[in-house]
């Protein structure tokens, strides 16, 4: 008999995946006891048409590398599709028919909660996972303790707090250095640094 399991989902454009991105996941993985956590690039994410830089395969290759020394991170390419948009309701809808009685625990920004209502079926979302919205140090609560009661009340949600460190990287401030000739060591995995100078990618002149 499969022993049941609890499996992180952290999804993202990752364009490209970065050391905050997986500073976020080992955390989730050590907060709550996670068996591993699922790195997911995201295919067409509906709240980001015509932003991605690169396409799914080299997202997924820039993952594939940014991930390679952790062994309780996983690379997932289910959103690997030609579909036009995924939704998470979908992915969490597929993932436990494919595995059912896993638990999934769906990591997001804090900021994303205090949009999550307006999200594409919130109500299924919930039925298939644990929340774990992730905080910065020292941030202040009250808002978001406030939506997150909303969002129980509502959604009858799981949503717990994952407290991270105060770390500003951002793909996008990646990619901005990347156009102004700057150095982005120790912002993205050596690997992925290499991948990235090698390929040329986000108008690299370095």
């Amino acid at each position: 008999m499969k022993q049941l399991q609890k499996v992180g989902i952290m999804g993202g454009t990752f364009d490209p995946i970065h050391t905050g991105h997986l500073i976020l996941a080992e955390a989730a993985y050590e907060s709550f006891g996670l068996d591993y956590v699922l790195v997911m690039p995201n295919g067409n994410p509906p709240h980001k048409p015509g932003q991605v830089q690169v396409s799914m395969e080299d997202r997924i290759r820039m993952t594939e590398l940014g991930i390679a020394d952790n062994p309780h991170l996983r690379l997932s390419d289910c959103e690997n599709t030609p579909l036009d948009y995924h939704y998470t309701y979908e992915t969490l809808e597929y993932l436990r028919a494919a595995n059912p009685g896993d638990e999934y625990y769906f990591i997001l920004g804090a900021d994303s909660l205090m949009s999550f209502d307006s999200w594409k079926e919130p109500g299924r979302i919930c039925e298939n996972c644990t929340i774990l919205a992730a905080t910065r140090y020292r941030m202040e609560h009250q808002d978001l303790e406030k939506q997150i009661g909303y969002l129980k009340q509502r959604f009858d949600a799981r949503i717990y707090l994952l407290e991270t460190p105060n770390i500003d990287i951002s793909s996008h401030m990646i990619r901005e250095r990347l156009r102004q000739g700057k150095s982005i060591k120790y912002y993205v995995p050596a690997a992925v640094e290499a991948y990235i100078l090698e390929q040329g990618f986000y108008g690299c002149t370095c």
